[in-house]
């Protein structure tokens, strides 16, 4: 309980915050967009004193790339960039336009709890997905995924199983509110053995258990049936998922856990 609470408390300082840069509010492909004014100083990437105590590890310190990579590549992939104080995804065009390529952490993680904070334009999609294996085709083909969604501009926020927050297709959210297109959430996962956990702007909103019956049961009955390795893997990287939407993260941080 002192854990969660200390979560929650360390996640509500930065409810509210403005980005540092300028946000494209307007449907991905809607020509007419309006930019959202943002504030350097409210994105640090710098660890609070809570975070710096408990071990708590930097991912992302607001200019450079250095703890990522592209599935599958040594390099970070097109489309990625680190500017402003964030990591930003838009999606490549022309020459420069290729398959999908989310950003991998160049290290793997068995337990841990992993904060971020997300924005999206109207309509964006994509997710944090965890114990990614190389070995299969994506990284959803093995990573359960905390989705990242526009609730309101897009499909899957008509089902809570696909909302955002939500472990995607399997567990719906319970509660929280997402803050208004184009302004940033402040979001973490646990991983703790078979235990997974999600908050949302400081609010817990879904809780699991990997491997158990009703795992097993969601898993079979779901569109995961036809990935061997889903959800199976009990290590292995966090993948910022590239779903052809522009997204914004900041303030990576990662905390390793007792094995």
């Amino acid at each position: 309980m002192k854990t969660m609470l200390t979560v929650v408390a360390a996640m509500l300082l930065v409810i509210g915050a403005v980005a540092c840069v300028e946000i494209r509010v307007g449907a991905p492909d809607d020509a007419e967009t309006e930019e959202v004014a943002v504030d350097p100083a409210a994105t640090p990437n710098e660890l609070s004193a809570e975070e710096v105590e408990t071990g708590f590890q930097s991912l992302f310190d607001g200019e450079s790339l250095e703890h990522w990579r592209g599935f599958k590549l040594d390099q970070v992939p097109a489309g990625w960039s680190a500017a402003d104080g964030v990591v930003h995804f838009l999606p490549p065009e022309g020459d420069d336009a290729g398959p999908r390529a989310d950003l991998l952490t160049r290290e793997q993680y068995r337990n841990f709890e992993f904060r971020f904070d997300w924005a999206v334009t109207a309509g964006g999609n994509s997710g944090v997905m965890f114990h990614v294996s190389e070995d299969a085709p994506a990284s959803y083909s093995t990573g359960p995924e905390f989705q990242i969604l526009d609730d309101g501009g897009h499909r899957d926020g008509q089902r809570m199983e696909t909302s955002a927050a939500s472990n995607y297709a399997l567990h719906a959210r319970q509660g929280g509110e997402l803050a208004p297109v184009g302004e940033f959430n402040t979001s973490a996962l646990r991983v703790e053995g078979n235990q997974v956990t999600h908050w949302l702007n400081g609010e817990k909103v879904v809780e699991y258990v990997l491997w158990d019956d009703d795992w097993n049961a969601l898993v079979q009955a779901s569109k995961f049936a036809s990935m061997p390795g889903y959800g199976m893997m009990e290590t292995g990287h966090i993948a910022l998922q590239d779903h052809g939407n522009e997204i914004w993260f900041r303030n990576l941080r990662i905390l390793v856990l007792p094995d």
